[in-house]
This record gives C-alpha cells, structure tokens and sequence, in this order.
C-alpha cells in the first residue's frame, strides 16, 4: 500500500517522532505544510502535535486526501496517554476535525512528547502561563490529566519521547 507519513509539530517533538517512524518503516515523510497532492496516497500515518484544542494541522492534511485513504493519526502530548479522561477528550478533539466518512476506517494512537518553555515564542508563553494561573485555581477533583501534567511541568523542560512505542504503530500497518 502506497504510505506517506506526514506530520505536524509546534516544537519538534512530534517530527521527532515522525522521522524516527520514517527510518523505522522506510516510508517518505514530510511536513503537512508542504504537501500538495495526496492523491497518490492509499494510506496516510499523520502524527500531530495536540495544540490549542486540536491535533495541529490534521484539518488542513484531510482537506487534500481523497476519501478513500486509510488514516492513522498519532497524536503526540503532555498529558500521560495512559490515562482514559486524556484519551477520551483527544478523541473528541479529533472527531471535530475529521469528517464522519474517515473516521470509520481511522486508526488512532497516542504518544507522549515533551515541552521547554525556554523555547516557546512569546504568544505560547503568555498563553501557557495564563493557562496555568488559571489551572492551578481549578478544585483537585476537577483537574483532568492534562492540566495536572501542565501545572506539574509549568517553566521547566520535560522530554517523555519514548520511541519504542512506534512499534505498535508500525506493526499496524502491515
């Protein structure tokens, strides 16, 4: 089946993870801002940074497959992907970008990235540190996975990349 993994990354995290599984695999890989045509594509592996509520450029990548592709999306976040809240809301996130007729065949899984706030442009620091004013007042019962993983790791450099959970992914495809 032709493949094309594609990726999606605010920091470099998730391309991070998106070479290591081109290397793994043999498959061609390139950034969704570059693409033009997925015509060619029967299956698309796209790992996407979870950002701003939403999987980062998985919108626009769906815009140009054509209906019948086969989708795994990767997502790469913070929050600890064992935990069944975190999961429940990232799928939610991806049911409000991809369309009804994808989803039936999607595949989806979830890895663990990192963040260094030394990093983040001057836009996602203000937001990051408005979010974590913000979550750090909400009530402990009601901080979900995400936000505790947020409050925990405000202003630090945290790196969860564990590359041995690509090989789920890989034996999926074939």
């Amino acid at each position: 089946m032709n493949t094309l993994i594609i990726y999606g990354s605010q920091y470099g995290t998730t391309k991070r993870y998106a070479e290591k599984f081109a290397e793994m695999t043999d498959l061609p890989i390139i950034s969704f801002e570059d693409i033009e045509n997925l015509e060619k594509y029967e299956r698309v592996v796209y790992f996407g940074a979870l950002y701003a509520g939403g999987v980062k450029g998985l919108k626009n990548t769906i815009k140009k497959l054509s209906p019948n592709t086969k989708l795994v999306i990767v997502t790469v976040g913070l929050a600890d992907v064992c935990d069944e809240e975190n999961i429940s809301n990232i799928r939610s996130s991806i049911r409000k970008q991809v369309p009804e007729y994808l989803l039936k065949n999607v595949s989806i899984f979830h890895l663990r990235g990192g963040i260094d706030y030394q990093k983040l442009n001057l836009k996602h620091s203000l937001m990051m540190t408005l979010l974590y004013n913000k979550a750090k007042n909400i009530p402990e019962e009601k901080k979900t996975a995400e936000v505790k993983a947020m409050i925990e790791t405000f202003n630090s450099k945290v790196d969860f990349v564990d590359f041995s959970c690509l090989d789920q992914i890989a034996e999926s495809i074939y």
